[in-house]
């Protein structure tokens, strides 16, 4: 089953000021896009073009020689995760489950931030931060590359991209301020909470 690529759940305008247009389109038209491309001709070449894509992210990771398939499969399956991780008019203080289990695992909001502020900015080189469930304990966490939560076992309800293509045409070097507005300004709490219900 072919995995198509996804329209952005919104306009490409629809997160500025805090992540552009041309931000936009390159990621999702061209880094995204590419993936899709990859993942579907690589799983087709292995045989596993009728699994889904969670399949297929499982069935690769630690597989050396299925490295480039697991690549690409968790690359397209997060890009889509992130983008529907984002919303205008989003970010700020939760509400709903995800509130009021952030603060009993995490020990609130401003934890919760500081914690997340930490993994985006502390990846080393390509990577994403996750807010995960691990066991039915939500945690913090940061992978490297592709790594994401599924092929840790745990289950994934945000995140956000720390590839330099995410954010350096907006602000260059400046992660930090990436992140910063990604918590503020574009977490989408909804979907979070719709995660974890379905969980």
């Amino acid at each position: 089953m072919a995995y198509a690529l996804p329209d952005l759940p919104y306009a490409y305008n629809a997160l500025e000021p805090y992540i552009s247009a041309k931000t936009l389109e390159f990621h999702h038209d061209k880094h995204h896009a590419k993936y899709v491309n990859n993942f579907n001709d690589m799983s087709q070449a292995a045989g596993m073009a009728d699994k889904s894509i969670e399949e297929v992210i499982k069935a690769s990771y630690k597989d050396s020689s299925k490295s480039g398939l697991f690549n690409n499969a968790a690359q397209a399956w997060n890009h889509t995760f992130f983008w529907n991780s984002m919303k205008s008019g989003g970010g700020g203080v939760p509400s709903g489950a995800v509130a009021d289990k952030i603060k009993s695992d995490l020990g609130g909001y401003d934890k919760f931030k500081e914690e997340f502020k930490k993994a985006a900015t502390s990846q080393f080189g390509s990577g994403w931060a996750w807010l995960v469930l691990d066991n039915g304990t939500l945690k913090v966490v940061n992978t490297a590359n592709a790594v994401n939560p599924i092929a840790l076992g745990m289950t994934p309800l945000l995140t956000c991209d720390v590839w330099e293509h995410a954010y350096y045409l907006d602000y260059q070097n400046k992660r930090p301020d990436f992140v910063e507005a990604f918590l503020n300004n574009l977490i989408n709490w909804d979907f979070v909470n719709q995660q974890m219900a379905a969980a």
